[in-house]
């Protein structure tokens, strides 16, 4: 079966944007302007979650076998950065004075800051990273800042599959289930319930719109249709919350609630629209980016910490848009370089484990 371009063109695509709103709200806070982040939400976190309903189907084993690889992966790579963000530490406290990092930590890099540096390696970090429980890493802040979507990911796909699996037939009932859960907390927001809860319901939702779009292509009537419903949801959202809610979009992202949501929503459709529709025939810079998106991903992490180095020198020499294209695209060469590095940590970590296996089975 020939794979599908367009959903590595779409995932490479919103890598690519990932990339930017990290760009916009780490080291741009102090920079580049409130209306300029807010608008790198258009496309968000949300894509990825439809992709992967696009992708997913009903078997349980091929689905929890991707997840164990997943993990394995992961824990692989927090290990790695564990001892990198370990190497800064002690690099920093032989170079620079302890002031002048905590000074660094606190301002420009982590917005939680331990209050002690230590060049003693914290274990229980790297412990807490395997369990899903993102302990900051003070070098590169970005990287725990980024990963509540892995574990919602691992959440709702555990329950997407065994909503395939079991209900094939009564896929739509759950569908409805999310979207109810999501407008009563929204609706009722004493009743949002604390952790991943809420993300799941919304999120899981649009797992299971997305995965009934399998194969299908939204009709030409359909798309002015589609389009004018956000628009008509938008100007809905500025009526009732006012004007202001515009710059606190990025606040009702965590959890997802309702201006959001349907901000989130011009993203999806064209998700759809284009779905079955565009043709990508060769494969390009940004395929290969989707291909490869998970790389992209924690590799992003890394490198939108590191520009704050170049962000805390550069910020009052250029205009603002200029340094924001600037930071943009060299973020985006060093993930790149990052990630087809993080690929061989990746490649030599199961080698490590598949030496062990051997040994240990002989």
């Amino acid at each position: 079966m020939n794979r599908d371009l367009y959903i590595d063109f779409a995932k490479g695509l919103a890598t690519l944007s990932i990339i930017f709103i990290h760009t916009a709200f780490w080291s741009g806070q102090f920079y580049i302007s409130a209306e300029t982040r807010v608008f790198s939400l258009v496309f968000d976190v949300a894509l990825f979650y439809a992709l992967s309903g696009i992708t997913s189907g009903a078997n349980i084993e091929k689905t929890l076998y991707r997840l164990l690889k997943l993990q394995i992966t992961y824990m692989i790579f927090v290990t790695f950065l564990f001892f990198l963000d370990y190497f800064f530490k002690v690099f920093g406290l032989t170079f620079f004075s302890m002031e002048w990092l905590q000074n660094f930590y606190s301002t420009f890099g982590s917005k939680y800051a331990t209050t002690s540096i230590s060049a003693v390696p914290q274990w229980q970090n790297l412990g807490n990273w395997y369990l899903h429980q993102y302990t900051n890493a003070d070098t590169f802040p970005v990287v725990m800042g980024s990963f509540w979507y892995l574990k919602v990911y691992f959440i709702l796909t555990v329950f997407g599959v065994l909503i395939l699996r079991f209900f094939p037939k009564h896929v739509h009932w759950f569908i409805g289930i999310c979207i109810a859960l999501t407008l009563i907390f929204n609706c009722f927001p004493w009743l949002y319930p604390t952790g991943q809860v809420g993300y799941v319901a919304f999120y899981l939702g649009v797992f299971l719109i997305a995965n009934r779009m399998k194969g299908k292509k939204i009709s030409l009537k359909m798309i002015p249709v589609l389009y004018v419903m956000v628009a008509a949801l938008l100007l809905w959202m500025f009526w009732y919350y006012g004007n202001e809610i515009f710059y606190k979009i990025n606040k009702n992202k965590f959890p997802p609630q309702a201006p959001y949501i349907i901000w989130t929503l011009f993203s999806l459709v064209t998700l759809f629209v284009f779905y079955n529709r565009l043709k990508i025939t060769k494969e390009n810079f940004i395929t290969y980016i989707g291909k490869n998106a998970i790389f992209f991903y924690f590799a992003q992490g890394i490198s939108s910490s590191l520009v704050y180095f170049l962000v805390v020198y550069l910020k009052e020499k250029m205009v603002w848009w200029i340094l924001m294209i600037l930071i943009y695209i060299i973020n985006i060469i060093l993930a790149t370089i990052i990630a087809k590095a993080l690929k061989k940590v990746d490649h030599l970590g199961w080698d490590v484990l598949e030496f062990l296996r051997r040994k240990t089975a002989s």
